[in-house]
């Protein structure tokens, strides 16, 4: 690779790892033609974008990057794929539901919520992780819930109210 391919490749790397809120690192190595096809178009389903990178490659692009990417260098070791998503817990679900026909991949690291997670034990904490929109719904859950119950005794009550007017009405 020469030179001013290796820094076009750094500065795309920068650019994805800037517009991406989470990533993972995985290794993938070893998954024939067909499994790769089938994770990949399974983070494709998911809004995941895979892709094989170089190690040298994606730790300079880490520097350059917006966030601290330092905690993960240590992983930057054998093959490494990295998952991009909007989702924080999406790649850990697909690693997961992956993981049922195949040993891989691998997680090596993540960066979700600005925070660095270490190793394939993550996998399950990760996948757990509610995202933003869940963590949303939520709570509009939480405060729909009384007001809803203000509503129901309300219009319990004008029924009631109602039909005592009508019978007293009906009385004379």
């Amino acid at each position: 690779m020469r030179k001013e391919e290796k820094a076009q490749a750094i500065d795309s790397l920068v650019e994805q790892i800037n517009s991406s809120a989470h990533l993972y690192l995985t290794d993938i190595s070893g998954l024939n033609a067909e499994d790769s096809s089938d994770l990949r178009r399974m983070c494709y389903g998911k809004n995941i974008k895979l892709l094989v990178v170089k190690n040298t490659l994606l730790k300079l692009a880490m520097d350059k990057a917006n966030n601290d990417y330092e905690g993960l260098y240590e992983t930057l070791v054998g093959n490494s794929a990295i998952m991009f998503s909007e989702v924080g817990n999406a790649p850990a679900k697909v690693i997961e539901e992956f993981r049922k026909n195949s040993e891989k991949p691998i997680l090596k690291s993540a960066f979700v919520e600005e925070s660095i997670y270490i190793g394939d034990d993550q996998v399950k904490a990760l996948s757990t992780i509610k995202s933003k929109e869940e963590l949303i719904g939520d709570v509009i859950l939480l405060l729909q819930s009384p007001m809803k119950n203000v509503m129901s005794s309300l219009n319990s009550g004008n029924n009631i109210l109602s039909g005592l007017v009508k019978t007293l009405s009906e009385r004379n």
